[in-house]
């Protein structure tokens, strides 16, 4: 009997090794000066530049990291065998929420488990990630790969990523300047974006009895896949732009990425004790994705708000003199936002966010 070898435990090494040389182009595409070349070596480097950044006026920068995954929107892709969007998705989770304290994202690394060796499978969900860096202003610096053929069924993969930003101190948004008077904007998402996807899937699936090929004429004639994987809209731009208008006085207040959990439970994370943010039901427009997949599973409207953005994927709490010129702003920047509620005082043990 032949000797064992990882090639027969299943893990092919020249495979492997086509499946890297695929991917520096695509982190070439989203780097910048900063980043420091450092191709096959053990880490990423990335210059901080800190004379450079006092020159145009920073005193005490402070950085800031998130990771985040994509979640059982994978098995989706992986049934439906398309793979780039979720790449997309990985980038939007984790700079979206560093978004969230007003730092500008400085660079990005993957972390990609596979079941086995495919390079085609590989570069296209790094070309997705690279799509989504270019996208924030972001660099792509490296990550890691894995072959686990006995962590994963054939065909199945798991992704993380992790984002490191920089915001001055005295810039810091953290939700500590809301105030009674500000007012809250809700920035339109794209839809699911990478929550909820284990009742999506049951609803669509198992209730609705629906396979991916379908076509939809709720949603436009477009197929279930289609649908389900439309990527996690990435905030980066239009929010750094509206954050970079103001140099002397902030502002926007608070940002608040909603993700699982809703408005509600995401918004009250930010909310400081003694306010509370009174969201108006009715004030945005929701996805025809959201009606659907309720239609489809019978789900009861309270478990929708607790588990789906239901049509706002992050909130700008803002000073009401500045609410409509950021609104205004925003939508020059080619994305759709609202005014959804309003800050008001409240008893320190009264809820935080209430969606009426």
């Amino acid at each position: 009997m032949a000797g064992a070898t990882y090639s027969s435990s299943g893990v092919n090494l020249e495979l492997y090794a086509e499946g890297m040389a695929r991917l520096p182009a695509h982190m070439r595409r989203t780097q910048c000066p900063r980043v420091i070349s450092a191709e096959g070596g053990f880490a990423a480097l990335f210059q901080m530049d800190l004379p450079g950044l006092f020159r145009r006026g920073w005193e005490d920068p402070v950085l800031v990291s998130c990771t985040d995954g994509v979640g059982t929107k994978l098995k989706i892709a992986v049934l439906a065998g398309i793979h780039h969007t979720v790449g997309i998705d990985l980038v939007a989770m984790s700079v979206n929420d560093c978004l969230c304290t007003g730092a500008e994202p400085l660079f990005f690394l993957d972390y990609v488990a596979l079941s086995h060796d495919d390079p085609d499978l590989l570069e296209r969900i790094v070309r997705g990630i690279a799509d989504a860096c270019v996208e924030s202003d972001c660099a792509l610096v490296g990550g890691e790969t894995a072959i686990l053929p006995d962590m994963y069924q054939g065909g199945e993969y798991d992704l993380a990523g992790f984002v490191v930003g920089v915001v001055e101190r005295k810039r810091i948004i953290d939700g500590r300047q809301i105030q009674p008077g500000d007012v809250a904007i809700g920035l339109a998402s794209t839809g699911f974006h990478s929550n909820g996807y284990s009742l999506v899937r049951k609803a669509v699936f198992e209730y609705g009895k629906l396979k991916f090929d379908d076509t939809v004429e709720d949603l436009g004639g477009t197929t279930v896949a289609e649908a389900l994987l439309r990527p996690t809209r990435l905030y980066a731009r239009p929010v750094r732009s509206v954050l970079r208008r103001y140099r002397v006085k902030q502002p926007i207040h608070g940002i608040a990425h909603i993700t699982g959990g809703g408005l509600e439970e995401n918004l009250a994370r930010i909310v400081p004790d003694a306010v509370q943010v009174v969201i108006e039901r009715g004030s945005w427009k929701v996805p025809d994705v959201f009606p659907w997949v309720q239609k489809l599973g019978s789900i009861e409207d309270a478990e929708m708000d607790r588990v789906f953005n239901m049509g706002v994927g992050m909130v700008l709490v803002v000073s009401p003199h500045f609410a409509d010129s950021i609104v205004a702003q925003l939508a020059d920047a080619g994305l759709e936002a609202w005014r959804i509620g309003l800050v008001q005082a409240a008893e320190a043990t009264s809820a935080r966010v209430v969606v009426r």
